[in-house]
């Protein structure tokens, strides 16, 4: 901001600023580059001159220019907030917005919403669901396969220019080792994320090469979701910074899981994590998606740790601000750990509630769940809510599933990561690959085997409505004539569940979390 930041500030704050009603007390909200200014049925947003390397808006025309930019790539994904840029002129000590003559600053007008209806309010005042988490997965996903890629965006996926823009965050922050983060946290994060970029780079080879590099947003926490006009919208993408913009999808995803992630609602970001991995059928990018969310939580402390060097900040701010930026530095760190992975097998007819209690058990340990019906309809090239046809259930249809399925688990549970591969499992030549991968890794296994009664396997199939799975009531005699009984070895790793019980969701806790 100019020199001019604090008398139109001040006047930004009155009524008679603005050629529209607006309501008292016109709030101000700052934030390390921008001020913020709810005034009646808009919001203007004014870019602070500043210059922290990865973002400069030190002049008046960089100003001008990041705000139409702002604008551009917004309009694209929230038309109903994002309206237009004007100028503000001043004659004498007043300030005129949308004046004529030479403009001295220029502001960003939108639409107000509501502020209880963005994501970060909500959840804070427990009106977020897991409907909501569960629709935002499809909203981002529905985004990413939307937006631009292209040969120059693509190259923004270069290990090389991934691990500057990760390094540019380390020497940035490391003057707050002592006072927002430990020098052990600092040295074991850098430490993860030179061993990830030096080991890896087949793999961000492989995420180029699949288009995963995308136009994205680039900044995808709570606090840029909002619920309005019965929809949910995604704002304030980045504009002042390619390399945070031209990115994998997995860094917007990893924004919005990290965000649930600290505040303490890791079965939110699960929810949100396997809808949109169900999608897109992107599970590739979990081998990726530890190293983002490092990432994105050491950014918020980076953030965060900026304003404690901004003489506008109160010092009990500061002090809010310092312990918040010391939460996210453990939490970057904390993501590095290594894990031990476990293998989940779903079992039963159609019906019998395997997807249910699967993700009723993927919240509670934080597991991937990945339904058989999604990858097939993934392999073949369909949209998941697209019915299929014969063809897609093909005996050979069904072994590339499995194939498939067992390819998914063995790639993530390498990773650390627990899997739950939701199907049907009701023969030997599924299951026996499987628990021989299991066993030959000492991999923790276990095979849940859902039941009920047929009449209620019918009811249900019958009852289904918005679900991916194309089962219908005709098969489940086949289904039951053809499942095999399980093996004595087998019955070693099995829980029955009887899903018509009402208190079968506490069978869930004899399922131990990877030591």
């Amino acid at each position: 901001m100019s020199a001019t930041f604090t008398p139109l500030i001040e006047q930004m704050q009155k009524p008679e600023f603005y050629p529209h009603p607006v309501r008292e007390p016109i709030q101000l909200i700052q934030t390390h580059c921008s001020s913020v200014l709810l005034a009646g049925d808009y919001v203007y947003k004014l870019k602070k001159s500043v210059n922290f390397g990865f973002l400069d808006f030190s002049t008046l025309g960089k100003r001008q220019h990041f705000l139409n930019e702002e604008l551009r790539l917004n309009k694209a994904i929230a038309p109903d907030i994002y309206l237009e840029v004007l100028p503000i002129t001043q004659v004498r000590d007043r300030f005129i917005l949308d004046g004529t003559g030479e403009p001295v600053e220029y502001v960003l007008k939108m639409h107000r919403f509501p502020q209880e209806n963005l994501f970060i309010n909500m959840i804070e005042q427990g009106k977020l669901t897991e409907t909501h988490l569960e629709d935002l997965g499809k909203v981002v996903a529905r985004f990413h396969r939307q937006t631009a890629t292209n040969d120059y965006i693509r190259s923004f996926g270069e290990v090389e220019k991934i691990k500057e823009a990760v390094d540019e965050n380390y020497d940035q922050t490391e003057k707050y080792i002592g006072i927002a983060q430990t020098q052990k946290q600092y040295d074991e994060t850098k430490q993860f994320s030179d061993n990830f970029f030096s080991q890896k780079k087949a793999l961000f080879k492989h995420r180029q090469d699949s288009d995963r590099i995308r136009e994205c947003h680039g900044d995808l926490h709570l606090k840029n979701i909002c619920l309005w006009h019965d929809k949910i919208q995604l704002f304030d993408r980045i504009e002042f910074n390619e390399p945070f913009r031209f990115v994998d999808v997995m860094y917007d995803v990893a924004f919005t899981v990290m965000d649930l992630d600290a505040r303490g609602r890791k079965d939110f970001s699960n929810i949100f994590l396997n809808t949109y991995l169900e999608e897109t059928g992107d599970w590739q990018g979990l081998q990726v998606l530890p190293l983002y969310l490092s990432r994105q939580a050491y950014v918020r402390a980076k953030v965060t740790s900026l304003l404690l060097d901004d003489p506008a900040i109160s010092e009990e701010d500061k002090q809010i601000a310092r312990q918040t930026a010391a939460n996210y530095y453990r939490l970057a760190w904390e993501y590095t750990r290594t894990t031990r992975g476990q293998l989940i097998l779903m079992s039963g007819l159609s019906g019998s509630g395997k997807t249910t209690v699967a993700k009723q058990l993927a919240k509670r340990i934080g597991a991937i769940h990945i339904r058989s019906d999604a990858v097939r309809k993934h392999l073949a090239g369909i949209e998941i809510s697209e019915r299929g046809g014969d063809q897609l259930y093909t005996p050979q249809m069904s072994q590339k599933t499995y194939e498939r399925l067992l390819e998914l688990g063995k790639m993530l549970v390498s990773e650390g990561y627990s899997v739950i591969l939701d199907a049907k499992y009701d023969r030997h030549r599924w299951r026996d690959p499987a628990i021989d991968y299991a066993c030959s890794n000492n991999i923790p296994l276990w095979i849940i085997h859902c039941s009920a009664p047929m009449e209620v396997l019918r009811d249900r199939i019958l009852q289904r409505t918005k679900d991916i799975s194309d089962a219908t009531v005709d098969l489940l005699a086949q289904q039951r004539a053809t499942a095999e009984p399980f093996s004595e070895l087998e019955r070693a790793y099995v829980t029955t569940i009887d899903t018509t019980d009402p208190d079968w969701i506490s069978q869930l806790d004899s399922l131990e979390k990877p030591k």
